[in-house]
């Protein structure tokens, strides 16, 4: 892909890193008291068995300072996540370091792991354009501990290098990156460097340790080198791996390619040794979608013109072994034989993407993002596409298309929506089977919605709940994009 694309990139990733907008600290308490002993479930921040989820709105206005930033939190329960509790956390909540400040974007982007090891999950927060001292933009990372009754207190990440880049912060991932049992965070700013913090991150602030890798990813300054971070294992080692979406190209940027690249893991954590590149995209997940043991990449590409593009947007499925990404690739459109809907030009098909079992057939399903996506002469209205795993691969056969004028789908198909700007497939309700969140950013004027569905143990049901700002406690001041990001 040429340079010229590099705006339109730029653009979609700083929607996919920074959503918006909150008053502070707000906590809505709901039915279900935490279990005695903590789960050690993924996302489980009160750890009462079931996934909880964390939803970026990283343009909030706090405390009158626009776009300073917050992240609700969903519970999950037998209801679905946000049910039975909401809880928002910003700066300004008593126990996070830090305060609201003007264009913080805190919640740009997030990330779930045990990193104290206390079996309660954590959440890593960035903001990307927070001031750090005399560092404008800097960017920082900041830690909020899981407990008993959800999230609550947090330490600062330091950035090792603050005076080299700017934005750390602005992408995390977690995972065992070394096998030793631990959580570890890796983050990255706006080069082509990702820091690895250890597991072993305390309330103290003391870390495990920390080391830096240099990605394979071209370096152009002033840009943001590397668009995501991805972590989960694709080789079945019993490390985690990381993927890097970014770019090639000349040393100047003036001819520049996406690019992205598996990184193994190893026993001293990430390494770029046995690093391979994949096809092209921004947005990527890891998992199963075969039931042979390895963890398959599935990549969203959302482009219609450049290298590797697909009028419309494609999603590219890369197939793990034992020797990582090796094992072939297959394509989905929504021109392949039994996905609704055509490829159009703008549809933004691949936008975003999430692996989960949502049958609870062992086989990693995938629902796809085309907020661009044009229905019944609505502009830009947008729809999710579930396309469901089989052992030979995804099965265009039973695909559902969801979209707010679906029965059942709260609101209604409104130009720029932009519904399937987010999605996430979790299991919230404790069932074995993943249920399907979508973020709707630009909904009412980019206030932004999220409207959680559960899996009825075939398929999504598509009668879903929405939740807004009013429910979340985040002011409509601004542009706050609620949706714009989940993690669980």
């Amino acid at each position: 892909m040429h340079r010229s694309l590099r705006t339109t990139l730029a653009t979609a990733t700083a929607a996919a890193l920074t959503g918006s907008l909150l008053t502070g600290g707000l906590l809505i308490a709901g039915a279900g008291a935490a279990v005695a002993a903590p789960s050690g479930l993924q996302g489980d921040f009160n750890a009462d068995g079931y996934r909880d989820l964390a939803v970026s709105a990283s343009g909030a206005t706090v405390k009158g300072q626009s776009g300073a930033g917050a992240v609700t939190i969903l519970y999950g329960s037998p209801a679905g996540a946000g049910a039975q509790k909401i809880q928002t956390i910003t700066q300004e909540t008593p126990g996070v370091p830090g305060g609201a400040e003007k264009n913080d974007r805190f919640g740009g982007h997030t990330a779930t792991g045990d990193f104290n090891s206390d079996g309660y999950a954590d959440l890593a927060i960035g903001a990307l354009l927070e001031d750090v001292g005399s560092d404008l933009d800097g960017g920082s990372l900041t830690v909020v501990f899981g407990g008993a009754t959800g999230l609550t207190g947090g330490v600062t990440i330091p950035d090792p290098t603050p005076t080299q880049h700017d934005h750390f912060g602005s992408g995390v991932a977690a995972g065992d990156f070394n096998g030793d049992g631990k959580a570890d965070l890796a983050a990255k700013a706006d080069n082509n460097k990702v820091d690895i913090y250890r597991g072993g991150i305390t309330k103290s602030g003391a870390t495990g340790g920390r080391y830096t890798i240099t990605t394979p990813v071209l370096p152009v300054q002033g840009e943001h080198d590397i668009f995501n971070l991805t972590a989960g294992n694709v080789n079945n080692d019993g490390r985690t791996d990381l993927i890097v979406d970014g770019y090639e190209g000349d040393s100047t940027g003036e001819y520049s390619y996406n690019a992205n690249y598996y990184l193994p893991g190893s026993s001293s954590g990430i390494t770029t040794t046995g690093a391979k590149k994949l096809p092209a995209g921004i947005i990527t997940d890891i998992g199963d979608t075969n039931g042979d043991g390895f963890g398959d990449i599935v990549i969203g590409n959302m482009w219609d013109d450049g290298a590797g593009s697909s009028k419309g947007g494609a999603v590219d499925v890369v197939y793990g072994t034992a020797s990582g990404p090796t094992g072939g690739k297959d394509t989905i459109t929504q021109d392949s034989p039994g996905v609704p809907g055509g490829s159009e030009a703008g549809d933004g098909f691949g936008w975003e993407l999430s692996l989960g079992d949502i049958n609870g057939d062992g086989l990693q399903d995938l629902a796809v993002g085309a907020p661009n996506e044009d229905l019944a002469g609505i502009a830009d209205t947008g729809m999710v596409t579930v396309i469901y795993g089989t052992p030979n691969g995804f099965s265009t056969s039973g695909a559902q298309a969801i979209e707010q004028d679906t029965p059942g789908v709260p609101g209604a198909s409104e130009k720029l929506d932009g519904f399937g700007g987010e999605v996430f497939l979790s299991d919230t309700t404790g069932d074995g089977k993943a249920d399907l969140t979508v973020g709707v950013p630009w909904e009412n004027a980019e206030d932004g919605y999220v409207v959680a569905f559960r899996s009825d143990g075939t398929k999504i049901s598509t009668t879903g709940r929405g939740i807004g700002l009013t429910a979340t406690g985040i002011s409509a001041t601004g542009t706050p994009r609620l949706g714009t990001n989940i993690s669980g």
